[in-house]
């Protein structure tokens, strides 16, 4: 039996924490040991991977908690705000990653012990390549903005390792430190990128954008395959956390008695709740215009 979406998102915020945890503790043993700015900057990346991580756990347990009094249309945008505060994060380390790469440029320095460098960054690629491919399952599953977002830095962070183990190959290999800061500085880019794809996204679903088109195109067939509806007008998307929530107006034959329009926009509105379960559907049914 699949688990439940909710039950797979707490789960993915406890395996993402857990494993930022590991690899905070043998990529800052392996950077005392090599002295290596890339080994750096993975290490930051992670650190933060595990603040942004903490910030998804705490995001996911408010956006889960069913609608009330005060928020009728439930807490699903706390997954927006997180996603947010993760951009922050990794902008915020990308900027730093690149003081510290110009700083090393100006005073290059040889890494040290590189297999030591080469070994943790082998074990953070298969925990974080494990943990990523979780992710992308809770993500189809639940939909989750925010542990979308999570799983976008430690992507971020995956690339960042093998870039890093790349690095510290090359560089010892070559006897170049110049090539160590060099890749540093194309991780502490690709961090800025991944955090403004975060951001947007996540701005995205606090400023209401509408469902893909896609999606909207097929709530618009449904209705519109139903015989007795003539035409379909002001369709209204948007999401947040689990929760789609639609919005439309169906016309009817003016003849039709009250009743009778009424079941025809219950009907449509089970007919889209086939399609989209998890959506708050609202169909307003309106009498055509006068021939």
């Amino acid at each position: 039996m699949a688990m439940a979406p909710h039950r797979l998102m707490r789960l993915a915020t406890v395996a993402s924490m857990s494993v930022a945890l590991i690899l905070i503790v043998a990529k800052l043993a392996a950077w005392r040991i090599t002295d290596s700015v890339s080994m750096l900057s993975s290490l930051v990346d992670t650190s933060l991977d595990l603040v942004s991580s903490l910030v998804t756990f705490l995001a996911v347990r408010h956006a889960l908690i069913p609608a009330d009094d005060d928020h009728r249309f439930g807490h699903g945008k706390a997954e927006g705000l997180a996603g947010l505060v993760q951009a922050g994060f990794i902008a915020a380390s990308g900027c730093a990653l690149l003081v510290a790469v110009v700083e090393r440029l100006g005073n290059p320095k040889q890494v040290k012990e590189e297999m030591v460098g080469l070994v943790i960054s082998g074990l953070a690629i298969v925990l974080t390549a494990v943990l990523v491919s979780f992710q992308r399952y809770v993500v189809r599953q639940s939909g989750s903005l925010a542990i979308g977002a999570d799983m976008a830095h430690y992507a971020t962070d995956l690339v960042a390792t093998l870039l890093t183990g790349a690095g510290l190959f090359l560089s010892g290999l070559l006897d170049q430190p110049l090539i160590d800061s060099s890749v540093a500085g194309v991780v502490a880019l690709y961090l800025l990128h991944g955090g403004w794809k975060v951001g947007r996204a996540s701005l995205d679903v606090l400023m209401d954008r509408e469902l893909p088109a896609d999606e909207s195109t097929r709530i618009e067939q449904i209705a519109r395959s139903h015989a007795g509806v003539l035409d379909v007008h002001e369709l209204r998307t948007r999401s947040s956390g689990l929760t789609k929530f639609v919005q439309l107006h169906i016309e009817v034959a003016r003849d039709l008695s009250l009743v009778d329009g009424h079941a025809i926009g219950q009907e449509v509105e089970v007919e889209i709740a086939r399609v989209f379960p998890a959506a708050e559907i609202i169909v307003h049914v309106d009498p055509a215009p006068p021939a």
